[in-house]
């Protein structure tokens, strides 16, 4: 740390000007306008091609990514303008080889092509929450008082001028697509359906003999994994038959569907977790972790604990012969390979423990 410390040069009345004047440099690079225009306008500037230039006058450059939102990503898109919820800036960019007037889009392509899609008929909205109603309607089945008003709609739009070189617009792109940490699905879950499910969750998870029998980094905790961990063992342990494809979704309904869960709904869920985790205590000499890990795999956990609260329903004094196949090829199989969330291994690797804590192997 020392030598660190070393190589760092002192900071001078010199050193400071050459920063100040480097950083006056690069502003002067990523000058920009800021202009509004309503979602047609914009939706007709992407869309149409100039006959002459072969191009539209919003065109998306070859750094950027193909359609990746999923339907259900862009339905809620689509939903938050027509609720009027803000909009992010899109950030467009004069470039110097393009003489026509053509503007690069250099973030926003994924909300500009939801928008020409939904307004050229191409999409269907689904799964909607605030506006549940509109599921299953296209653009044109809206009324036209309603389409009007969603095509005056305004977003405003980062113009960068020509100064901003092709490296000063990739490295813009980067900067907004990566330089963030995107919330973990239990933090978002806190944001927008906190209540006495997620509470009961939070005290769940502070259980002692929980975190002893399921380490984790000091980084998953505070991404608030304990929660994740808990809200998993609680809708697999009901619900791992309905389980499809979609675990985020999975998890979802089954937080909102449990939002305000009554105190006697708390206590049997908490009896249920508190006697799996006081017979793994007992007889899971790792934990819910492999042998010599220190951290555990979150497939892992859902197995085990949600195997053994299922075993234990069947049966509430089981002895265990051997943990050897905690440590064996099968069911390392089941919780380390491919495709570990698909609904066929969710099954499988719930039942396999639940029938080897039954038959007392």
């Amino acid at each position: 740390m020392e030598k660190q410390i070393d190589k760092i040069k002192p900071i001078t009345k010199a050193t400071i000007d050459v920063a100040e004047k480097q950083i006056e440099r690069q502003r002067k690079i990523v000058d920009y306008d800021i202009k509004e225009y309503p979602i047609e306008v914009i939706v007709q500037k992407y869309s149409t091609i100039d006959e002459g230039t072969k191009q539209s006058e919003f065109y998306i450059p070859d750094y950027q990514r193909e359609l990746t939102w999923d339907e259900r990503r862009q339905s809620k898109f689509i939903e938050s303008v027509l609720i009027g919820l803000p909009i992010p800036f899109l950030t467009l960019a004069e470039t110097s080889d393009n003489d026509e007037g053509g503007l690069e889009i250099v973030d926003g392509s994924q909300r500009i092509r939801t928008l020409h899609r939904f307004l050229s008929g191409e999409m269907r909205l689904e799964k909607l929450e605030k506006l549940e109603q509109l599921n299953g309607f296209s653009y044109n089945d809206l009324p036209i008082l309603r389409r009007r008003k969603f095509n005056r709609t305004t977003i405003r739009i980062i113009v960068l001028s020509k100064s901003a070189d092709e490296e000063t617009r990739r490295d813009i792109f980067e900067r907004i697509n990566t330089g963030s940490d995107p919330l973990k699905d239990m933090e978002q879950r806190r944001g927008i359906m906190d209540g006495p499910f997620l509470k009961f969750i939070e005290e769940c998870a502070n259980n002692s003999i929980f975190q002893k029998l399921a380490p984790i980094s000091e980084t998953s905790i505070k991404r608030r994994e304990r929660e994740e961990f808990v809200l998993r063992f609680f809708a697999y342990y009901e619900r791992y038959k309905d389980f499809k494809r979609s675990v985020k979704d999975f998890l979802d309904d089954y937080a909102e569907e449990k939002r305000k869960i009554s105190t006697q709904e708390q206590k049997r869920l908490k009896d249920i977790f508190e006697r799996m985790l006081q017979f793994a205590n007992q007889n899971y000499p790792n934990g819910f972790h492999r042998q010599n890990r220190n951290t555990t795999p979150r497939v892992r956990f859902e197995a085990l604990a949600v195997g053994t609260a299922l075993a234990l329903d069947k049966k509430s004094e089981i002895k265990i012969q051997n943990t050897k196949w905690m440590e064996g090829e099968e069911f390392l199989e089941l919780t380390t390979s491919d495709a570990s969330n698909s609904h066929p291994k969710v099954c499988k690797r719930i039942e396999f423990v639940r029938d080897i804590l039954l038959n007392n192997k």
